[in-house]
């Protein structure tokens, strides 16, 4: 069967009796096993074929927050709230709805697992509460319950797994939020500054971390590294800011599209400068009055597909909720929308731009909006998408996951999410007459939109803080991954999203999973049977964020390692 990476790549044949013998013998190992900084850990192994669920894990104590206590931590008597819950999940994260940074780190695993859900180990992100690890170690830790972040990809050789996150201590309050050190923004609420980093894991579980100043105030939300074409870059997704208008210069830079290069040295040696855009977007291209600087520019999901880096908005009420691209030619759409060039090369530096120009007019426009895409303002009342996670499984059919609106009240929460018509995995095909990619159908069966389920441990009943129902509902898809079989079939694997009527929709557990699409379908009655199969639900105080295969999945190694992991 082939594989295609979530980068887009296509992938070597690797057949499916290799696989089946990869899971058993990597069965036998250890259920969680860790690596530190850049040691080899050779109980550890990644085999090629599988996939990587990234997981965050709650650490479930009462004392990480004490009911009155001062909320952001250091806050100012002007942006200070009252904990109202103490730290026991999920109760914890009702202190959502008075603070509105409210976040805590914790730890982050690279669960592995055979493409049908069989369990086989766990990798555990270096992080403070690991034994051995001191505040010099490298380490890095996700944000619960920010649900945006977390997505995994492939490096575009597909020798690495990638993906972003905060340098700083399990159990820190609001850093999701907090600023960066090298961008501060006096007007953001959580005074607090720690750096993000884009992480890289080989296929023995060894990690390297590239800090940065990029998204102060918000979060990074995926990372790929390019290192087939000469330096090796990071680009990234997310968004930046949490403060007043007019945001800090380096807000503005380091908001949305972002590339850096990889670095080498640990993170207490790195010192990582102002942030470096990549691209960026803005609606007067389509005609319309312009935004606040900067939050056009807020994305969530990334690939890297035939020399073309692409981009998903699917949230906030700034821009466009819809599917960009990078155009490094300068010429596939001067007003705003277009299709890639075919002499297109992936970006190698960052966005020029003029400093003097930058509070007034904000950066210049180099993405477009890939024809046929919406062009409907977020703002807008109806036709709005949320576009997440994206596949290519050719040149001319291209899944989307649509993660729905995040409804959670007042009103009935779950006639809502099954009243949506464009949650769930959007199928879109390239109509080369017209020039310009059109719907096909959504996939949702299975997914059970709108009904709610149970988890051992989570609370039932309603919620008293919110008045709605605690227990979750899936409310659409989020990352994604896929390959093409030889039967002219595409499976897909998917993370789902969720609402409910808890404190923060991102800590409500989540699921893993998948289905097998007709590649040839471009109708909905004709894909009617095909069907969501759940491979694994999170537990109490878990939730699940990105999918990928693993480091190497179709890749032919030479001995050579141009990264000094060494052997």
């Amino acid at each position: 069967m082939k594989f295609y990476a979530s980068s887009g790549l296509l992938l070597r044949c690797l057949p499916s009796r290799l696989v089946v013998a990869a899971g058993l013998a990597a069965a036998a190992l250890p259920h969680a096993v860790s690596a530190q900084d850049f040691g080899r850990q050779p109980e550890f192994q990644f085999y090629p074929g599988n996939l990587v669920v990234s997981r965050s894990v709650y650490d479930n104590l009462a004392s990480n927050v004490t009911v009155g206590e001062q909320l952001p931590p250091n806050c100012t008597d002007g942006n200070c709230v009252s904990a109202i819950n103490n730290g026991l999940f999920p109760y914890v994260f009702n202190n959502a709805t008075v603070d509105g940074s409210f976040g805590i780190t914790s730890r982050l695993y690279l669960d592995q697992m055979t493409p049908w859900g069989f369990p086989i180990n766990s990798l555990e992100v270096p992080n403070s509460l690991m034994r051995g690890v001191t505040g010099s170690s490298d380490h890095l830790v996700t944000s619960f319950s920010s649900k945006s972040e977390g997505a995994l990809d492939l490096s575009t050789d597909g020798r690495y797994l990638t993906f972003i996150d905060y340098v700083a201590p399990v159990n820190a309050i609001d850093v999701s939020n907090a600023n960066t050190p090298g961008v501060i923004d006096p007007t953001n609420p959580v005074p607090g500054a720690y750096y993000r980093a884009a992480a890289m894991v080989d296929r023995f579980g060894r990690f390297s971390f590239t800090e940065t100043n990029a998204y102060s105030g918000n979060n990074g939300r995926a990372a790929i590294l390019n290192n087939t074409y000469g330096n090796p870059v990071f680009y990234t997704a997310g968004n930046a800011g949490n403060g007043s208008s007019p945001q800090p210069n380096g807000v503005v830079l380091g908001a949305g599209a972002q590339i850096f290069d990889l670095l080498h040295e640990p993170e207490a040696n790195q010192a990582p400068g102002q942030p470096t855009p990549v691209g960026s977007f803005s609606v007067t291209l389509l005609g319309d009055k312009a935004d606040k600087i900067g939050k056009d520019d807020n994305f969530r999901g990334m690939t890297v597909f035939d020399n073309v880096l692409y981009f998903t908005k699917g949230s906030g009420g700034n821009g466009v909720n819809t599917v960009y691209f990078v155009d490094t030619t300068g010429a596939a759409c001067p007003n705003g929308v277009g299709s890639p060039s075919p002499s297109a090369k992936l970006p190698t530096a960052p966005l020029s731009y003029d400093p003097s120009t930058l509070q007034t007019t904000g950066l210049p426009s180099n993405m477009c909006i890939l024809k046929g895409f919406s062009t409907t303002l977020a703002k807008s009342s109806t036709g709005v998408l949320y576009p997440f996670g994206l596949w290519f499984a050719n040149a001319t059919t291209l899944y989307v996951a649509d993660e729905g609106d995040g409804y959670s009240g007042p009103d009935d929460i779950y006639t809502h999410a099954a009243g949506q018509t464009t949650a769930g995995l959007q199928k879109w095909v390239f109509n080369s007459a017209t020039g310009e990619w059109t719907m096909a159908y959504v996939l949702t069966n299975g997914l059970a939109i709108g009904t709610p389920y149970t988890v051992p441990g989570y609370p039932t009943g309603t919620n008293s803080v919110t008045g709605q129902p605690w227990s979750p509902t899936t409310d659409g898809l989020r990352n994604i991954v896929g390959r093409v079989n030889d039967d002219g079939t595409v499976t897909i694997w998917a993370i789902t999203s969720t609402t409910s009527g808890g404190g923060d929709t991102g800590a409500d557990p989540d699921k893993l999973v998948v289905i097998t699409d007709n590649l040839a379908n471009t109708s909905a009655t004709a894909a009617a049977g095909e069907q969501f199969i759940t491979l694994r639900t999170a537990g109490f105080g878990e939730v699940l964020r990105g999918v990928s295969f693993t480091p190497d999945t179709g890749v032919d190694h030479d001995g050579d390692d141009e990264y000094g992991f060494g052997r």
